[in-house]
């Protein structure tokens, strides 16, 4: 996939972040949560939760960046506000990396 490839990566405590640019003009999202993150159960709700996530700041992100989250063991016990504020910061760090 390009954006493993091509794109730059940085991680956090709950999961990695892989960030490339993209011809859209605004930002899309996927998350790949493997069965490593934990049983069904807590692999759709850590999904759910950055999905949601992504969808309240879904107009501070910076345009046209295609993202895939890669959720760590044990993200899905990570309160809600912390996975927001990792995101964001983690947001951050790749948008000042990918910029020429």
């Amino acid at each position: 996939m390009t954006v493993y490839e091509d794109g730059r990566r940085v991680g956090s405590s709950s999961f990695t972040l892989f960030a490339i640019p993209n011809a859209v003009g605004h930002c899309r999202l996927g998350i790949t949560a493997t069965r490593k993150v934990g049983c069904a159960v807590e692999r759709n709700r850590i999904k759910r939760v950055l999905r949601d996530i992504f969808r309240r700041h879904r107009e501070e992100l910076a345009p046209g960046l295609d993202l895939v989250v890669n959720p760590r063991p044990g993200a899905s016990r990570v309160p809600t506000a912390r996975l927001e504020r990792e995101l964001l910061e983690r947001f951050a760090d790749l948008t000042r990396r990918l910029r020429p």
